[in-house]
């Protein structure tokens, strides 16, 4: 018998037990839902230490057989049968392991962000112009006229600051059309921004950063081992300060020094491998990001004293960049000019131009990808096992 908190031996024993109780369980159907009563003893025979010998047994619903989806079998089943059969595949105890740490991430991410004085926020998922332009957008007919699903809450998360909010984050969703069939790419996934102001310079938002992580994996540790979750004894230590590696050495690593190329899977997977045999850190930051490679990011300050960089970085663990962010250009002049640089008309971003023109402090923030963080901590061999119901390419159920 199994519930939320694990299995029960149910225990019957001939010339003690209901002859009716055999014949009921010798024919229900595996996962078929029932409430027993009865009275436990201690066994050493079973893994709980204990077994449930029944005195009654009520079928709630019975299950139609044959299952589209073994839930206790060896035999695995591939991704498509799983997704197609969700509801049985989220009944396997490693499967809900997986999201009872996804909820202790979520909730250790929020403890942090409010422990530092920021306030939790919900910005529209409904837009008439995106943060990057609409090459990855899904657009959505909104009455009359046409309208796109966020892929981010950058713009909204920066008016806020301007708002006088100071300091915000969100846990949302974000939608991103891009036709990617990779292991790691979802259409549909959640998405952390945070965005703090008066900051001094790009390594206070670092700090913050490296910090709310490493708060945050401690947390997860110590809420999921009590419960006997098996990731809990998996989970890295974070410990700041994180290391600091220019995306000029990155690409002395990779072999093309000079090339202001951003950076793909493959040169990230070399990377992470780089680092921790160098210096034996599953987190690192890739800091200082050309301004070339960052164009199109035109809300990305340049740095005064080099406009050729920025201050922009990822943060990575293992080869995967978790979180982008860095400082912002808060100076409405240089954002104008930036808009047009990347190829956007300013006109279409005057609501967002607004909150620049009438006062807004230096700033800076990040977002980070909740899917992948779960996705590479529970060494799952694809993105879409973080998620309940994962959206991509191919699947719209269920």
């Amino acid at each position: 018998m199994r519930d939320v908190s694990g299995t029960t031996q149910v225990t019957l024993k001939k010339g003690t037990a209901d002859p009716a109780l055999f014949a009921l369980l010798a024919e229900l159907p595996r996962e078929s839902v029932v409430e027993v009563e009865g009275t436990p003893r201690r066994s050493e025979k079973s893994h709980r230490g204990v077994e449930l010998f029944p005195t009654s047994i009520r079928v709630l619903t019975r299950a139609e057989v044959p299952l589209p989806l073994g839930v206790v079998d060896k035999v695995g089943a591939d991704l498509d049968t799983r997704f197609n059969h969700r509801v049985l595949d989220l009944r396997k105890p490693g499967v809900r392991a997986v999201f009872e740490l996804r909820s202790a991430l979520l909730d250790g991410f929020r403890r942090a962000f409010l422990e530092r004085g920021f306030l939790e926020v919900e910005t529209p998922k409904l837009l008439r112009q995106g943060a990057e332009g609409g090459a990855t957008l899904f657009r959505v007919d909104y009455f009359d006229r046409p309208a796109y699903l966020a892929q981010s809450p950058q713009l909204y998360k920066q008016m806020l600051i301007g708002a006088g909010f100071e300091r915000v984050f969100e846990i949302g969703p974000a939608f991103r059309a891009e036709p990617s069939d990779t292991v790691r790419h979802l259409t549909e996934f959640t998405s952390l921004d945070a965005e703090m102001s008066y900051i001094d310079g790009a390594d206070e938002i670092r700090s913050t950063l490296e910090s709310v992580v490493a708060e945050t994996l401690r947390y997860a540790r110590d809420r999921l081992g009590p419960r006997g979750n098996p990731l809990a004894d998996t989970l890295p230590v974070a410990t700041p300060p994180f290391p600091r590696i220019p995306f000029a050495t990155c690409e002395e690593w990779l072999g093309r020094p000079g090339a202001e190329q951003d950076l793909g899977t493959e040169d990230e997977k070399i990377l992470g491998t780089r680092v921790m045999q160098e210096l034996d850190a599953p987190f690192y930051f890739i800091t200082d990001f050309p301004t070339a490679v960052k164009a199109q990011t035109f809300y990305a300050a340049r740095r005064d004293d080099n406009p050729k960089l920025t201050g922009y970085f990822d943060l990575d663990f293992r080869g995967v960049e978790m979180a982008s962010g860095g400082p912002r250009e808060h100076r409405v002049a240089a954002l104008r000019q930036n808009l047009e640089s990347a190829g956007f008309d300013p006109a279409n971003f005057e609501g967002y131009l607004e909150a620049f023109r009438f006062g807004m402090p230096p700033h800076g923030g990040w977002g980070f990808g909740v899917d992948r963080f779960v996705w590479a901590l529970a060494g799952l061999s694809n993105i879409r096992e973080a998620r309940l119901f994962p959206r991509d390419r191919y699947r719209l159920e269920p």
